[in-house]
């Protein structure tokens, strides 16, 4: 038992001497390294030789995309590698000190910068310690907020796919004195962002030569390629409007006489306007290219303003004075023959008004009264006889003979003949009153007239009435069936045209 405690106490003396000691050998290796090491000198055995820098960075986070300023934000972790001739030990000689860590302040690393940045502050990382391992190895990774100028195509909005560039370069050294070398991106660690699904992260190599130097300058550009999520466009900004350009078809199947035709073309056009208005908020000012949305909401604007001045038109011919004249021929047969052949579409009452005409029988009319006033008088009576054969041919004068209707009750003794017969017997009266009788007749006669030419004229003018509103009726139904397929194709054709619509829908609406 007594030999167990030794041995454990010898154990505990040797870890605290180890630990000591190590302390002890990196203290004097970090004495040793730094004892005539300069910051500003470049870490390479021969000055004429290269530094290689292999460069990549971690993607954690698309943070924001500002359409309207061009900005992407991201949350990028850098990696540089590289070899420092000067940062290089024997193990041996430091037992259990396999790496150390140097702020970047005290040791030299590459000045590499993201060129297209859109900040007051050019270098956006924070600045960590430097890890370097007993080969001379150095790695840093500095994380950081970078906000990156990108051109945004909106071309295909809200159905899009934005590919951002973010350029990395050493400010002040060419290619003969750091070699820039790509690595892969790193992707592992990306937390998904609720408007962009990340594509991929391809990156290339570039090499450039400016005038003023020999020595090409190395970058390493990343292309950050990310598709927009549709979902929250499409329940907020498209299924709206395909809804409202819906509610202008029902312009054509309000009827002219409500009058409130127009009122709901205006209001559909204003409710279009705002949305415009909401998209033009966060599109950039730009005329490379017209959003798709804006396209389609151009285009439906364009749709109900025409479906205005078609309901204009169509009240317009419903609401047409018959004393304005006829209708045209050619509207005539192009609105009431053809497009009404078309539309299958038949007259108000023109299924009793035919059979009616088909099963009428001839029969004398009421407005043409013959009245033959015979003075001759019978042989064994004195009767006046009075034939009812028309009224074409009786003249306008009063003394010619009068039409008599069978309910008039006129008549002198007996009295006029049941409805039907072909001529009656009147007693004969007195010279003086045969005269005032032919008067009086001659009245009736001349207002009977006037009373028939009236219903003669209204008839005429309800008829030409019914000829307007039967065109305007045909005029909604050719521009509801027009408008509506116009309305399909334009929202298919417009929407379908993006080249990710599929895929948009497969994934943003379907999973």
């Amino acid at each position: 038992m007594v030999c167990w405690d030794g041995l454990l106490y010898i154990a505990v003396a040797a870890c605290a001497v180890n630990v000591s000691l190590q302390g002890e050998h990196q203290r004097r290796l970090y004495n040793d390294l730094m004892a005539n090491y300069n910051p500003l000198e470049r870490p390479v055995f021969n000055d004429s030789h290269s530094l290689t820098v292999h460069f990549s960075f971690s993607l954690m986070q698309i943070m924001d995309v500002d359409e309207k300023n061009q900005v992407l934000t991201t949350n990028i972790w850098l990696q540089l590698y590289w070899i420092d001739h000067y940062l290089q030990w024997n193990t041996s000689d430091y037992p259990g000190v396999t790496n150390v860590r140097f702020p970047d302040s005290l040791v030299w690393k590459p000045d590499i910068l993201l060129y297209n940045r859109q900040a007051h502050r050019f270098d956006a990382t924070f600045h960590t310690n430097v890890l370097v391992n007993s080969s001379g190895w150095c790695s840093y990774l500095p994380p950081g907020i970078f906000k990156s100028t990108c051109y945004i195509d909106v071309r295909w909005f809200p159905f899009d796919v934005q590919r951002c560039d973010l350029k990395f370069g050493s400010w002040t050294y060419g290619g003969w004195s750091l070699d820039l070398q790509m690595m892969d991106a790193d992707t592992t660690g990306y937390i998904a962002n609720g408007e962009w699904d990340l594509v991929e992260t391809p990156g290339r190599r570039n090499e450039r030569f400016y005038d003023c130097c020999k020595e090409p300058y190395p970058d390493v550009t990343f292309t950050v390629v990310m598709r927009r999520r549709t979902l929250y466009y499409g329940l907020n900004l498209l299924i709206p409007c395909v809804l409202i350009s819906t509610l202008a078809l029902l312009v054509f199947l309000l009827p002219a006489d409500s009058g409130e035709k127009i009122s709901l073309g205006i209001t559909v056009l204003l409710s279009l306007t705002v949305f415009m208005l909401l998209v033009a908020e966060i599109m950039p000012a730009t005329s490379d290219s017209v959003p798709l949305i804006a396209e389609y909401f151009a285009t439906t604007m364009v749709i109900v303003g025409l479906s205005v001045i078609a309901t204009v038109l169509v009240l317009q011919y419903h609401h047409h004075d018959p004393d304005g004249g006829k209708m045209p021929k050619w509207t005539r047969v192009v609105l009431l023959n053809w497009c009404a052949w078309f539309l299958r579409m038949k007259r108000p009452g023109e299924a009793r008004v035919r059979p009616a005409c088909h099963n009428k029988t001839t029969r004398s009319s009421l407005t043409s009264v013959d009245l033959n006033a015979c003075s001759s008088h019978l042989a064994n009576s004195n009767m006046l006889y009075i034939g009812f054969r028309g009224l074409e041919s009786v003249p306008y004068s009063s003394s010619s003979a009068a039409a008599m209707s069978p309910d008039s009750g006129l008549g002198c003794g007996h009295g006029v003949g049941r409805a039907g017969e072909d001529e009656a017997l009147l007693p004969t009266c007195q010279s003086s009153l045969v005269g005032s009788l032919e008067h009086g007749l001659g009245q009736i006669l001349e207002e009977l007239r006037y009373i028939g030419k009236r219903f003669r004229d209204q008839d005429e003018d309800e008829s030409l009435c019914n000829e307007w509103k039967f065109a305007a009726s045909v005029i909604d139904r050719l521009c509801l069936m027009a408008f509506s397929l116009f309305t399909i194709l334009c929202t298919i054709g417009i929407l379908m045209s993006a080249p990710n619509f599929v895929e948009a829908i497969s994934k943003d609406y379907f999973t």
